[in-house]
C-alpha cells in the first residue's frame, strides 16, 4: 500500500502520542483481526505504520527547527514514552502565533522569534500531504482556522481535534467538497474516555427503565491541555455538553467541568454521577472512576480519522465523512447512537456507505 503522508499542527502530547504509536505498530501483521490498543488495526488496507510524517508547525522554540523524532519529548510534552521514535526526517516549522498562546499559556509555550512558514499550503503541496491534522490548544480559533483553510488550499484532508466547530460550519463544508477535501470533526472522543462512558451508562438507564434525574462529569490531570481548559475551555465544555446531550430522549440536568493537577502530568481522571429515578419513585445513583493516560487515548482515535481521510482522497470524496465524524468525535456535524454510528463506520471502509 502507498503510504499516507500527514501534517500536524501543533506538537504536544497528543502528537507524540501518534507519532509513537506509528512505530510501536509497526510490526503488526495487516491479517490481524484483534489488535490491542486499535478499534481497527487495518482501514482500506492500510495499517497505522502506513502514516508517515513529513512536515510539523509549532511556535515553541524547543521545537521549532528540531527533527519531528526530537520535537515530541521538548517543551512541556510530559506524556509517557512507550515507544523510541527514530529520525524521521520532519522538520518542525514556525506557524503563525496567532492566539494560540496567550498569557497564561506562556509559563509552558516559549515562543520562537523565528519568522512564521509564508506559505503553509505552499508547504503541504510540496511535501504531497494527504492528511492535516489540527492537533492546537482549545481555544486557538484564529489558528485552526487558519490551518483549515490552508488544508481546503493544498486540497489535503483535515483532521479538526478541538473543539472549535470547523467541520460543523455549512460553507467550509461545501467548499471542503468542492475542493476534494475531506473532513473529520469536531474534538476528538478519546478511544475510552469521559465522554464515550458517560453515553454508555446513559444507555444503560434508558435499556433498564430509569429515569435520569441529573448527571455531572469532572474530569482533572496535570497536562497542558487542562491548564489551557480552566481558562478558555468553555467550547470544550460545550462540546462535551452536546456528546452527552444528544443521546438523551428528554432533558435532564448535566454539569461538566474541568481542573488541573499538575502533579498528575498526562493522566487523567474522569469522575460521573448520575442521579436516577427506580422502581417506585425510589432513587438510585451511580458513580464510576476512569483513569487513563490521556494523549494515547486520543492517538488510538487520530490513526482511525487519518487513515479514513486517506480512504476518502483514494475514493475521490470530499466534504464531511459523516460516519467518521459520528464515530470518533464529541460534536459530530450529525449525531448517531454508538452502536449506530459504529455500523456506519464500517460500511463506509467497506465501501458501502459513500461517507
Amino acid at each position: 500500500m502507498p503510504e499516507i503522508r500527514i501534517a500536524l499542527a501543533g506538537v504536544g502530547n497528543c502528537t507524540s502520542s501518534l507519532i509513537q504509536g506509528i512505530y510501536y505498530y509497526k510490526n503488526v501483521k495487516k491479517s490481524d483481526n484483534f489488535v490491542p490498543g486499535l478499534m481497527h488495526p487495518v482501514i482500506g488496507g492500510y495499517g497505522v505504520s502506513d502514516i508517515r510524517p513529513v512536515v510539523a508547525f509549532d511556535i515553541d522554540i524547543r521545537k521549532v527547527g528540531k527533527d519531528l523524532s526530537e520535537a515530541i519529548w521538548a517543551g512541556s510534552n510530559c506524556t509517557v514514552k512507550f515507544c523510541d521514535v527514530p529520525q524521521i526526517g520532519a522538520k518542525v516549522q514556525m506557524g503563525p502565533v496567532k492566539d494560540g498562546a496567550p498569557d497564561f499559556l506562556r509559563k509552558y509555550v516559549k515562543t520562537s522569534n523565528v519568522q512564521p512558514v509564508e506559505d503553509v499550503a505552499k508547504v503541504l503541496k510540496e511535501e504531497k500531504v494527504d492528511v492535516l491534522i489540527n492537533n492546537l490548544p482549545t481555544g486557538s480559533s484564529e489558528a485552526a482556522w487558519f490551518y483549515a483553510e490552508k488544508a481546503i488550499e493544498a486540497g489535503c484532508g483535515f483532521v479538526n481535534g478541538i473543539p472549535e466547530l470547523i467541520v460543523n460550519n455549512e460553507d467550509f463544508a461545501r467548499r471542503a467538497q468542492e475542493a476534494g477535501s475531506s473532513l473529520v470533526g469536531d474534538d476528538y472522543k478519546s478511544q475510552l474516555g469521559g465522554t464515550i462512558q458517560h453515553r454508555a451508562l446513559i444507555n444503560l438507564f434508558l435499556q433498564r427503565g430509569i429515569k435520569i434525574v441529573k448527571s455531572s462529569q469532572l474530569n482533572y490531570g496535570g497536562n497542558t491541555d487542562f491548564w489551557n481548559l480552566i481558562h478558555r475551555g468553555e467550547a470544550k465544555h460545550k462540546s462535551k455538553l452536546r456528546g452527552i446531550e444528544s443521546v438523551m430522549p428528554y432533558e435532564a440536568e448535566f454539569s461538566v467541568n474541568v481542573s488541573h493537577l499538575s502533579l498528575l502530568n498526562d493522566t487523567k481522571v474522569c469522575r460521573i454521577e448520575m442521579w436516577g429515578e427506580n422502581f417506585g419513585g425510589t432513587p438510585i445513583k451511580l458513580e464510576t472512576k476512569l483513569e487513563v493516560i490521556d494523549s494515547p487515548n486520543s492517538a488510538g482515535v487520530m490513526v482511525d480519522a487519518i487513515r479514513c481521510c486517506k480512504l476518502a482522497k483514494d475514493r475521490k470524496i470530499g466534504g464531511v465523512l459523516t460516519s467518521v465524524c459520528a464515530y470518533l468525535m464529541k460534536s459530530a456535524p450529525r449525531q448517531f447512537p454508538d452502536e449506530e454510528a459504529r455500523r456506519m463506520l464500517d460500511e463506509f471502509i467497506e465501501g458501502k456507505r459513500e461517507r
